[in-house]
């Protein structure tokens, strides 16, 4: 099918509609003149559905929202969709820091179906650079199977990040007489099923495995006789509560950014791996909240019908009559184990993959030895010669902008950060400082000029 070309060029094309590229979408909605289109192969907006249970909250203050660290005079801010909502006086007396996951999604969803630069069912499938428009052509395809051309002087990609699996458990997903396999992204469809089974094994130390095993546990009645069994592994030597010291927190900021990205990068790889608590634990809450289910367990006598094993590595996994043999390893004892489970929610985790319609120009951009982008410090990406449009990314940058990339605090800064460089000038201004701690070595300080000594003064005449 041919696609239907669109004669204008756009100033800004997002791919993609996730949190980042809505809050770029939200802040360049006020600046005139600016054309922009944001394309999301999905029907609707949607924040990861599968983790959307009742009782979780967002991992940042609702002051993370789409705009507000950034322009907090914005009509997208939260506080503005709780005015509208007329929701404002409750949300006062409910004296909430951090808000409902599921009241997060329906404000986002608020924004985008509320901006006219959104359009869902638009399935990028092609970007190439197009000498003759001296820009980029992008191609997108409805569920119909509509096809449209559309061209943009600058391209920003929030294509976001997908799930994955631990690599036992790769071969067994497409498994159709269990079943029984999956990624925590997928856990609330799953979630009626699971809770029937005699034993589930939930796998990861973060959030997200905290939050289903908490949720399992709960499924169970009073005396933890009715539900599953909830074993839960993680690799991490405990399972710890993420960083959340005022100062600690600093590393969520642009001055740490600003610093990470000027280290070697043999270090900066090293520095990621070493900061897991700061983006990997698991809040305090949670934590309390698994241990006193675990609590109530023993009332009277009782024995709770779970399993917390931290240090353990998963190294096999086989189907068997009635749900699957996984065979372990606990790194400390330097052991192995196997047990047989009724089904795996591996909360494993995410990244950052290359888009498909990528593929359509391999000679686009200028890719690191190890197939990342080369980001900039405006998140503009590295192209290859011949195209002099500009390209950037979000949340695809954690090997050049630290652990901070997939966070939702840096969301609105990170925004108005790509806008100004959109634009060439500070439409939204930011801070040039933001953080107490200074990361790298103290500048040394100028000292005074030494004084010349006093002279000494004549005898009888008090100093």
């Amino acid at each position: 099918m041919t696609a239907t070309p669109e004669s204008h060029v756009y100033d800004l094309v997002g791919v993609g509609i996730g949190p980042f590229n809505l809050s770029l979408a939200a802040l360049a909605d006020g600046v005139p003149a600016l054309s922009t289109l944001f394309l999301d192969a999905k029907p609707a907006f949607s924040w990861h559905p599968g983790l959307l249970m009742e009782g979780t909250v967002l991992q940042v203050p609702f002051l993370a929202d789409l705009v507000t660290m950034a322009d907090p005079t914005s009509p997208w801010s939260y506080l503005n969709y709780l005015k509208s909502h007329e929701r404002m006086f409750p949300f006062f007396f409910s004296e909430r820091f951090h808000i409902p996951r599921r009241e997060y999604d329906h404000y986002c969803r608020w924004v985008a179906e509320s901006l006219p630069s959104c359009r869902f069912d638009a399935r990028v499938t092609a970007l190439v650079w197009d000498e003759a428009a001296d820009a980029f052509a992008l191609t997108h395809r409805s569920s119909a199977g509509a096809e449209r051309r559309v061209l943009a002087r600058r391209v920003v990609l929030g294509v976001g990040t997908s799930p994955v699996l631990p690599e036992p458990l790769n071969a067994l997903t497409g498994d159709t007489h269990h079943g029984r396999i999956l990624h925590s992204a997928d856990y609330r469809t799953h979630r009626a099923a699971l809770a029937a089974l005699e034993d589930v094994t939930v796998i990861g130390a973060g959030q997200s495995g905290a939050e289903v095993a908490l949720d399992l546990i709960r499924t169970q009645d009073g005396q933890g006789q009715g539900g599953p069994f909830v074993r839960w592994l993680a690799r991490t030597p405990a399972f710890a509560p993420m960083e959340y010291s005022k100062l600690g927190l600093e590393h969520f900021t642009p001055d740490y950014i600003h610093y990470f990205r000027a280290l070697p990068e043999e270090r900066r790889e090293q520095l990621v791996r070493e900061q897991w608590q700061l983006y990997k634990g698991v809040s305090e809450q949670t934590l309390g909240e698994i241990h006193d289910e675990l609590y109530e367990r023993t009332i009277g006598g009782g024995t709770p019908r779970a399993g917390l094993h931290p240090g353990v590595e998963l190294l096999a996994a086989e189907p068997v009559a009635d749900g699957y043999r996984l065979t372990c390893r606990h790194s400390q004892q330097e052991s192995e184990f196997t047990f047989h489970t009724s089904a795996v929610v591996s909360a494993s985790g995410y990244a950052a993959l290359r888009p498909d319609f990528l593929s359509a120009d391999a000679g686009l951009i200028d890719w690191d030895e190890h197939g990342r982008y080369r980001v900039d410090g405006e998140y503009r990406v590295a192209l290859r010669p011949g195209a002099s449009g500009e390209l950037y990314v979000q949340n695809a940058e954690m090997h050049t902008h630290g652990v901070g990339a997939p966070d939702l605090t840096l969301g609105a800064w990170r925004a108005a950060t790509i806008l100004n460089s959109v634009v060439g000038k500070p439409v939204v201004p930011v801070p040039d400082r933001t953080a107490w701690t200074t990361f790298g070595a103290p500048r040394t300080p100028r000292l005074p000029a030494p004084r010349a000594p006093r002279a000494a003064a004549p005898s009888g005449i008090a100093q």
